[in-house]
């Protein structure tokens, strides 16, 4: 990791030397836009809408419109502004970890100690742990006064960059306000489904499958070329039925007990066919099967092995069906 800002944590008269990573990453397949004639790649340019000559970056600055009159900043002007020349990530206040509101979280950054010394580091990552609180501090970075909440993951001290108070919007729902009569059975029944899901949370069980889905596409049409059938490469799938609204609550979460029990107990597959929807095991592994089909090619028997009055128009409809549609959607 490359370290993307380096300035001092400071409380008191404490001054802790630190480095600022970024802590996430983007894993979505990056996609640009082309010309569907010749493949020509499709660029913007920044042309001005006085002479209508581009305008290289260098030679633009930042205005605010106020929709009748125009406020031209220069880079000097920007430079000026006091937030950039700070290096200096202040502790404001300690509140308790639980009155950090989740919603207000936005970007995670690790901090490493920057110093011969890591003392006043581990010290304050130590004083966090042991007191269950989280540090509000105040910096600038990019040119942006920023408001953060500084905590402890593991042995690392992670800042996670907050939205301030006027950006969270107010929740005004109407349909809130009406006064709903929920049974003790309800509430009964709903704990019993929570508690058939209940689990420990572990996030490397769960994978993007659409960025899965087209690396599998890119990687075929690598491989094959462009002529290639999309109905080889992800299968054919039928789309699921949305159905209706459920109107019987009391009856939802006991069909949803029972199934959940009976996927426990290792009869999921007629708890499945009884509820008219595919389990969640067998869903699973119809996306493994998505994955290995696709790397197959398309003469292969798998592809062929449907008949040859379902093939011709079930190959025509599946190339504009499933792949298509999040092809599309990426670009």
């Amino acid at each position: 990791m490359r370290a993307i800002w380096k300035g001092a944590l400071t409380f008191g008269l404490v001054n802790v030397p630190v480095k600022v990573y970024s802590a996430t990453e983007d894993h979505d397949v990056p996609l640009h836009q082309v010309h569907n004639k010749d493949g020509g790649r499709i660029r913007y340019q920044r042309i001005c809408e006085v002479d209508g000559e581009v305008v290289p970056y260098s030679d633009i600055d930042r205005a605010y419109d106020d929709g009748e009159r125009t406020v031209v900043l220069t880079k000097e002007d920007l430079e000026s502004l006091p937030s950039e020349r700070s290096r200096e990530i202040d502790v404001v206040e300690f509140v308790p970890s639980d009155q950090v509101d989740l919603l207000t979280l936005d970007r995670a950054y690790y901090l490493e100690p920057d110093s011969a010394s890591p003392k006043a580091y581990v010290l304050l990552r130590r004083t966090l742990e042991d007191t269950d609180r989280t540090a509000i501090v105040r910096f600038s970075l990019r040119q942006k006064t920023r408001l953060a909440a500084l905590r402890v993951r593991g042995d690392v001290l992670v800042l996670q960059t907050l939205l301030w108070a006027d950006e969270v919007r107010e929740a005004a729902f109407p349909s809130l306000d009406e006064s709903v009569r929920i049974s003790s059975k309800e509430l009964e029944m709903s704990a019993a489904l929570v508690d058939s899901f209940a689990k420990d949370f572990d996030p490397e069980e769960f994978t993007d499958e659409y960025q899965a889905e087209l690396r599998t596409l890119i990687d075929a049409k690598l491989e094959q070329g462009d002529a290639l059938d999309t109905a080889a490469t992800f299968g054919e799938e039928e789309e699921a039925d949305s159905g209706g609204e459920v109107i019987d609550l009391m009856e939802a979460l006991r069909a949803s007990v029972e199934r959940s029990r009976a996927a426990r107990d290792g009869t999921g597959e007629s708890a499945s066919k009884k509820s008219g929807s595919a389990s969640s095991d067998s869903s699973k592994s119809a996306s493994s099967g998505k994955t290995s089909t696709a790397k197959s090619k398309p003469a292969s028997k798998s592809s062929t092995s449907k008949g040859s009055t379902a093939k011709s128009s079930a190959t025509k409809s599946s190339a504009s069906k499933t792949p298509a549609k999040k092809t599309a959607k990426a670009s």
